[in-house]
């Protein structure tokens, strides 16, 4: 209260409203229902007085006013983060923004509420009254904010964030100990498997602790066993509590069911209430978590309901599995092993499977010896055979000798243990999905900049070849090498399953294993389910021609009919041969984006020959792009890709258009805009157009011009500000003879030589503005000169 009245104090002055408005502001509590009821005119003057949690609860009652809060959060922004969002012009509600980030830096601790009276009202929670507003959140370090998150006084944070979170992101991890895995465990089963959230990222992890890094994966899939792990303040997850109670009740009534129809069943079962083992089953079905108590002793816990407990299956099994789509995405099997006996029978087969599997692991576990112990689950489980993992008809011999045998590799498995993904000396870093249960997993994994072993990558594989509900895989400077083979598999084996949703595939690293061309026939054989396929490398590896025993070369793999409609490729200065990607294109009918970068052409007929191939190949592509690629002396070939009447977007980015041409290249550049009617975006950075092209460019819009373009990208073109002043001035004139009918809508002009001189920059920017929308920075080219010369 004396922060408010301060703060109105050092304004002078106040009115009679001003002053009321401060008092109710400071007596919130009590009146806040009558606040409510106030007329708009009143509660527009009052609104800026409340606190954050007051202005939330605000929102209902100023819509039905028909007051906006925006600019009030858009203030508070200002006020509180003093930085400018990146792409700030895209934010439509600057309420969940501010309340979005206020949330992440309260559970951080670099955000003081005290320090700004509007911060800090002893009535709410600040992290109680943020969490529903926040769809991203982001875990750094030694996570604290997952200690904190799964803290006992922040249980309804958790619930809300269970609800409102879709994107939960991992950056700049460091090894945690045993308590911290077990707070990282808690939050990822309430925020994935019994939450909201559909994407995990993991940024920035240089040397990854191996331990923590599977468990975000395995848990991400949707993959992990209840037990003590998942307790919450000693007490179980009572979700899985509830679905578990849920799932016996529905078992009895089929049971009731079966009975009622069937006299014969019924009197059956009378009779085994009177054997000894009765007694037994009675007290099973009607304590929910006592009765599985044995199982405790062996898993650490309760079990998840056996409709979720999907054990691993490719689309070979012989096993019968329905598979059905749930809300989150994932897929539950129903095998007639685990579900469709009653509750009882499936304790006892799972009993007696775990129980032989524990019998030979004691031989071989070592210092893992807790059952409780997260080191069990991620990694002595899995020195079992992975072929186990596909084969739910194994017998329990078999499964002894697997456990045995750890270094063997099945060709059946996801990964068949080539030569990139080997480790001397065993598989200890891979779990076996036999001892997990199948809960809700995400849609979306993306990994930047993490190393992965080959353990890692055939965890990775074992994960993926049953993650039907993984839309989108982005894998980027994770230093795959051989152990790309490892994921392959994996993918493989996913796209056998009729209900895999796996749809976007990005893979890039510094150095590629093999040539990229040939990279994307592998995986487009492997999956042509695709419709996004991205690969990139920044350098070739010297070593490429050395590949994997058990790995023919992918360009003889056959390539079926694609779903593919956007190719990305970024070759480490490659040749682009159009023969080896020739099979791409044709098997991909539905192509609509192409986007070849760095390439290198072997021969003056190379481009020539790309295009007749789209052409023949490809009659959806709309975006064509290249960047970085020299067509200085492919004038012929720019001109027929800019009259094409399908093309609707191009993009000649770093190209060297202009090295060797004359000025008729130009105008004939622009004659050939000017009469297709179809192309929307022209984009071309880095082609020193310079003051003069740039300005010869504004006759595309002229009078005579029967041209559509919208977009305009002249970046990093040397342009400096009194070229732009006349382009400028020339494009207004055209404007004006046309009678201000022009679709030109976008100009990009970012990395340009417009701080050379700000005034003249200033007016241009100012009269385009006028004219569309126009995105620019304020770059110091002096200082990016300087750092040329310092690289030649």
């Amino acid at each position: 209260a004396a922060a408010v009245s301060g703060a109105m104090a050092a304004e002078g002055p106040r009115s009679l409203f001003a002053l009321s408005a401060g008092a109710v502001s400071r007596s919130m509590g009590a009146l806040e229902r009558d606040v409510w009821a106030l007329p708009g005119h009143l509660l527009r003057g009052l609104l800026p007085l409340l606190t954050v949690f007051h202005l939330e609860r605000a929102e209902g009652a100023a819509r039905r006013a028909g007051l906006s809060t925006q600019p009030i959060w858009r203030k508070l922004w200002d006020d509180v983060m003093k930085t400018r969002p990146p792409n700030s012009e895209n934010i439509t509600c600057w309420r969940k923004k501010f309340l979005e980030t206020f949330f992440a830096n309260v559970l951080h601790g670099v955000l003081d509420v005290s320090s700004d009276w509007r911060l800090n009202d002893h009535h709410f929670s600040p992290l109680l009254h943020s969490s529903p507003h926040v769809s991203q959140l982001t875990l750094c370090n030694m996570l604290q904010g997952a200690v904190e998150l799964t803290a006992e006084h922040n249980q309804k944070v958790l619930e809300n964030l269970a609800g409102s979170l879709q994107i939960l992101k991992f950056q700049h991890l460091l090894s945690s100990d045993q308590s911290i895995r077990r707070s990282l465990v808690l939050l990822l089963h309430r925020l994935i498997h019994h939450g909201s959230v559909s994407q995990v990222s993991m940024y920035s992890w240089p040397v990854p602790d191996t331990v923590l890094l599977v468990l975000i994966l395995s848990m991400s899939a949707g993959f992990w066993r209840s037990g003590n792990a998942l307790a919450y303040h000693s007490s179980p997850c009572s979700l899985c509590r509830e679905e578990d109670k849920a799932q016996r009740q529905d078992s009895a009534q089929k049971r009731a069911e079966r009975g009622c129809c069937d006299e014969r069943e019924w009197s059956d079962a009378e009779n085994q209430k009177g054997s000894p083992r009765a007694p037994e089953e009675a007290d099973a079905e009607g304590n929910g978590y006592e009765a599985d108590a044995h199982l405790n002793s062996v898993l650490s816990g309760p079990i998840s309901p056996p409709l979720r407990n999907q054990e691993y299956s490719e689309a070979s099994s012989k096993v019968p599995c329905d598979h059905t789509s749930t809300e989150g995405g994932s897929s539950h099997c129903v095998s007639g092993q685990l579900s469709c006996h009653p509750v009882r029978k499936t304790r006892r087969w799972l009993k007696s499977a775990v129980g032989k599997k524990r019998r030979c692991l004691r031989r071989s576990r070592g210092p893992y010896a807790d059952p409780e112990d997260l080191y069990d689950f991620v990694f002595t489980v899995a020195r079992e055979d992975n072929s186990g993992l596909l084969d739910k008809q194994q017998n329990s011999a078999t499964e002894g000798e697997n456990a045995e045998n750890w270094t063997s590799s099945s060709p059946g498995s996801p990964c068949a243990g080539h030569a990139g993904c080997k480790k001397r000396g065993g598989s200890a870093g891979i779990f076996s999905l036999k001892a997990a249960h199948r809960f809700r997993s995400v849609s979306t994994l993306e990994l930047f900049s993490i190393p992965l072993t080959g353990e890692t990558c055939r965890t990775l594989s074992n994960l993926l070849s049953s993650w039907v509900s993984l839309e989108n895989l982005v894998l980027s400077y994770n230093g795959l090498g051989a152990n790309i083979f490892c994921v392959l598999s994996g993918l493989r084996a996913l796209s056998r399953h009729s209900d895999c949703h796996l749809r976007v595939v990005r893979i890039s690293d510094v150095f590629s294993h093999m040539p990229c061309v040939e990279l994307v026939r592998c995986i487009l054989s492997a999956f042509p389910q695709l419709h996004t396929l991205s690969v990139s490398f920044d350098l070739k590896n010297q070593l490429e021609g050395n590949r994997p025993e058990g790995n023919p070369s992918c360009s003889e793999a056959e390539i079926p009919e694609s779903c593919l409609e956007q190719l990305e490729i970024r070759f480490p200065r490659e040749p682009l041969h159009t023969m080896f990607l020739l099979p791409v294109l044709k098997a991909s009918k539905s192509l609509q984006q192409l986007s070849l970068d760095s390439a290198t052409l072997p021969h003056s007929q190379e481009l020539g020959l790309l295009l007749e191939a789209l052409r023949e190949c490809n009659p959806n592509l709309k975006k064509l792009s290249f960047h970085d690629v020299n067509l200085a002396e492919h004038q012929k070939e720019v001109l027929l890709l800019l009259q094409d009447p399908i093309l609707q977007e191009i993009t000649f980015s770093f190209c060297r258009l202009f090295e060797s041409s004359t000025t008729e290249f130009l105008s004939e550049i622009i004659n050939t805009v000017k009469r297709n009617s179809s192309l929307k975006s022209l984009k071309l950075p880095g082609n020193r157009l310079g003051n003069h092209r740039l300005v010869a460019l504004a006759d595309i819009f002229s009078e005579d011009s029967s041209s559509s373009l919208c977009q305009l990208d002249v970046s990093s073109n040397c342009i400096k500000p009194d070229g732009l002043l006349e382009f400028t001035k020339k494009l207004e004139g055209h404007i004006q003879q046309r009678g201000g009918q022009i679709q030109f809508t976008h100009l990009r002009l970012f990395q340009n030589w417009l701080d050379q001189d700000a005034e003249t920059a200033q007016e241009a920017l100012r009269r385009l503005r006028a004219v569309c929308s126009v995105v620019n920075d304020s770059w110091d080219s002096s200082q990016a000169f300087a750092d040329y010369i310092s690289v030649m």
